[in-house]
């Protein structure tokens, strides 16, 4: 599961996959390039940071999980997040 929220969100975002039975997850400080986003300012152009939040889970999760964090940090609240998801089929060194 992959969520891009405004930085500083990603504590919502685990805590509302944890209460919809994640484990845990990465956070990636990133920036973003959208072009609704990106605002000048003296001829600078300022890029919004974000955070991206990866977490595996199983497919039986999935749908919950993200739901949960989408009512928690989703485009109408103020972390305006994204969620998606992507299939995994092969880990390794993730501990079950």
């Amino acid at each position: 599961i992959v969520t891009i929220v405004n930085s500083g969100f990603f504590d919502q975002v685990m805590s509302a996959a944890k209460k919809a039975g994640a484990t845990g997850g990465t956070v990636v400080h990133a920036r973003g390039l959208g072009s609704k986003e990106a605002m000048k300012y003296l001829g600078i152009t300022i890029q919004p940071e974000k955070d991206l939040v990866l977490i595996l889970a199983p497919r039986d999760r999935k749908l919950a999980i993200m739901e949960s964090i989408m009512h928690e940090v989703g485009l109408n609240t103020a972390g305006t997040g994204i969620c998606f998801s992507l299939p995994v089929d092969s880990a390794i060194g993730i501990i079950d």
